[in-house]
């Protein structure tokens, strides 16, 4: 993918300032918020949401607005933000990827920021505000963890991996079975990191992540990450993954296999068999 952007390295260079701004202003207002407490509102599919999502988001959104007004926004909360119907450049944002784990005081949520250009992710951004962990992936850079590069890690066969998926009860029919055939050839199947278990993967802590049901803005941010520290992330039937973001734009759900050597990716393709 990168090597395909024709964003100026210059101008790239200044939405990624301009995303550690919007990162920070998300985490001041998260920190604020984490292990006090809030009101929980559950949303029409049952998913919880808190005053948390919500003012974060404003925060975030406030300074895209500020500094970068010709830019499309689509937020979780609330969706498509922009005069125009279409725009170059989208930014796609989840404040709290990971509510569950925030409003149960586990510190394995994260914030995420996607800067697209015409549909293409060219910056990703993996927040963790309470450990202040900040991953940062650019087309054409190496992904950086607090400034210093990072990769991942070669894992060529299955059954020497480790792998993380947010939880086992997320997947349902088909799905169930194809995750369980992968989780039964590897070493060691671990659970409860939402974007987190991307992050670690970019660092070469973990082999492969493997979810199902993912919105576009829970992997929008994780594929400059990951491309950048050298992994391979895709849908399960290993193509691309791609979502046009638009006002009529419905955030479908998509199953994302992510992994830090080649070998396992494919692997994984083939014990999900998915068609």
């Amino acid at each position: 993918m990168s090597g395909t952007h024709s964003t100026p390295p210059l101008q790239l260079n200044r939405f990624a300032e301009i995303g550690n701004k919007v990162a920070d202003a998300a985490g001041e207002v998260i920190r604020k918020y984490f292990r006090n407490k809030f009101d929980i509102i559950d949303k029409h599919d049952l998913s919880p949401v808190t005053i948390a999502d919500q003012s974060a988001e404003e925060a975030m959104l406030s300074i895209i607005l500020h500094h970068l007004p010709s830019h499309a926004i689509y937020g979780e909360e609330n969706g498509w933000r922009c005069k125009q119907n279409t725009a170059e450049y989208v930014w796609v944002l989840d404040p709290i990827d990971g509510t569950k784990s925030f409003i149960t005081g586990k510190p394995l949520f994260g914030t995420l920021i996607a800067l697209l250009q015409n549909g293409t992710p060219i910056l990703g951004i993996i927040d963790q505000p309470v450990l202040r962990e900040r991953w940062i992936g650019m087309a054409g850079k190496r992904t950086t963890l607090n400034g210093q590069e990072v990769s991942t890690r070669t894992c060529a066969e299955l059954s020497q991996a480790y792998m993380y998926t947010t939880s086992p009860h997320l997947f349902s029919g088909d799905a169930e079975e194809a995750f369980t055939r992968v989780r039964n050839k590897v070493k060691i199947p671990l659970y409860g990191c939402d974007c987190y278990a991307y992050a670690l993967l970019s660092s070469g802590f973990v082999d492969l992540v493997v979810e199902s049901g993912l919105k576009p803005y829970d992997f929008l941010a994780l594929i400059p990450v990951i491309e950048g520290a050298g992994g391979v992330i895709t849908d399960w039937k290993g193509d691309q993954l791609h979502w046009e973001a638009s006002p009529l734009s419905i955030a479908t759900s998509f199953n994302v296999v992510a992994a830090g050597d080649k070998e396992i990716h494919q692997q994984a393709l083939d014990s999900l068999l998915w068609k």
